[in-house]
């Protein structure tokens, strides 16, 4: 829970989806879409504060690092301040859509522990969907993690060159160039050409190799020197594609 998600399009659709839902369950009861959204509207600050105080702050900070009682105490804390907020947003409904009486409203809109219990319910489900993601994406992470094992116990590179298999070593490896419809591996000792696409050789070596252009991976091991747009690789100079231009400087921060 201490690492949010990079994507907004899953935050924007989620909040999409709750006041859809919401609406409609309200209009239902009040017999009014309308008013029912208005009065969600109001109340939607309240409830983002909430959730994403409780899911990125209260849980990361307290129940993640075992602090229990901290933790029931601050999720109390902000039990009663938001059901307090919701008070608010109950007498400024009251005021513009109930015109000063609450028979014109919903029970349903005055009864503050049912506000509180669909409150609490969507920040819940918003942590479970929150929990649900992040736990994928650390799998993801394992997944890409144990790959990259299976590609480092592979110490070398294989390829079919004048039909046969040669085996490369990583360490042998300065860079690797694809010229029309062959690929040129440069090495300590010599150049080795294969039709394989660059593409796949970029799939398949482990991360010490770097693309930096249409045509060129390099062994970051090999890297001497890098500026802007070019970089030297042992002695020699390779330009730096403009699309990766981004990735590269990412990567050699590293």
């Amino acid at each position: 829970m201490n690492r949010k998600s990079t994507n907004p399009y899953f935050h924007i659709s989620y909040w999409i989806f709750v006041i859809l839902i919401l609406t409609v369950v309200f209009g239902v009861s009040w017999g009014s879409n309308l008013a029912a959204f208005y009065f969600i509207s109001m109340l939607l600050p309240i409830v983002l504060g909430t959730s994403y105080f409780f899911n990125y702050y209260l849980v990361p900070r307290y129940y993640m690092q075992k602090k229990y009682l901290q933790f029931g105490l601050y999720s109390l804390y902000t039990a009663v301040i938001s059901m307090y907020l919701e008070m608010i947003v109950l007498m400024f409904s009251f005021v513009y859509l109930g015109n000063f009486n609450f028979k014109n409203l919903s029970p349903n809109a005055s009864n503050i522990i049912l506000l509180a219990v669909i409150l609490y319910l969507i920040v819940f489900l918003g942590s479970f969907l929150l929990m649900s993601r992040q736990i994928r994406e650390k799998q993801q992470i394992i997944q890409d993690f144990m790959l990259e094992k299976e590609k480092l116990k592979q110490a070398f590179l294989e390829v079919i060159s004048n039909r046969k298999n040669i085996k490369i070593k990583y360490t042998d490896i300065i860079y690797i160039e694809s010229l029309a419809d062959y690929v040129t591996i440069h090495t300590n000792k010599e150049k080795i050409k294969t039709k394989e696409k660059i593409s796949n050789l970029e799939e398949i070596l482990p991360d010490r190799f770097l693309r930096i252009h249409r045509s060129f991976i390099i062994n970051k091991d090999k890297l001497k020197s890098f500026s802007f747009d070019q970089l030297l690789v042992e002695d020699i100079p390779l330009n730096i594609g403009r699309t990766y231009r981004k990735q590269v400087k990412e990567s050699l921060k590293k």
